[in-house]
């Protein structure tokens, strides 16, 4: 099984375009291009682990977070990193918490983007920050966030969805069933968590993020 690139990015004009370039800048490596992150696992079953993964944050299921852990889990060699066109610094710190080994901005020149495939393949992080925007503000998709993540139960996370739609207490209570005291209870947790002392503090706190619940169990 041959070391290897792989390019996993949704746009195939994005990832064609990022394959040939590194064809002819690392003449002595192959690149393998796939569009989805279920593609993943059994491309690394059937060709091994790739030298170095490139991974678009934005897939079309959703940002690749969950995908970087299970590039970490399945290939600890492999050095790992994500593209984004998001300008929002937020996005490569959640890249880095995540345990990306870098990230690179889809807007830097050819030659950084060699420059840090090179200093990845070498064992090195790479983390630029965005290009400067010249006073525009940053432009990022919600980034997405679970009640885990806020240090809230998956209740709470339920209830601070409804919250976020602008549902009272009252129908909060009638769509989980519960006494409306103990939605209170609930959102006194929530904003004690969260250091708001209102629900708008909280809604405002919760801004370009984007709150994403666990899967129901299936019956």
């Amino acid at each position: 099984m041959s070391s290897y690139a792989l390019i996993l990015d949704d746009h195939p004009l994005v990832a064609r375009g990022a394959a040939e370039f590194l064809r002819a800048r690392f003449p002595g490596l192959e690149v393998v291009v796939a569009s989805r992150a279920a593609e993943f696992a059994p491309l690394v079953a059937e060709r091994g682990a790739p030298a170095i993964a490139l991974i678009d944050f934005w897939l079309a299921d959703g940002a690749s977070l969950e995908l970087v852990a299970q590039v970490r889990t399945m290939c600890p060699g492999t050095a790992l990193a994500v593209i984004s066109g998001d300008d929002d610094p937020a996005v490569a710190d959640r890249v880095r918490q995540a345990g990306a080994h870098g990230f690179i901005h889809k807007q830097a020149p050819p030659e950084v983007f060699a420059q840090a495939v090179e200093a990845l393949l070498g064992g090195l992080a790479w983390f630029m920050p965005p290009p400067a925007q010249h006073g525009q503000p940053a432009r990022s998709r919600d980034m997405p966030v679970t009640p885990a993540e806020l240090g809230l139960s998956v209740r709470q996370g339920e209830v601070l969805a409804l919250v976020l739609q602008g549902l009272p207490n009252k129908r909060i209570a009638l769509q989980f069933d519960l006494s409306e005291s103990t939605v209170k209870e609930h959102m006194s947790a929530i904003l004690q968590r969260l250091g708001a002392r209102t629900r708008v503090e909280a809604i405002t706190q919760l801004r370009g993020r984007r709150l994403v619940l666990p899967a129901a169990p299936a019956d």
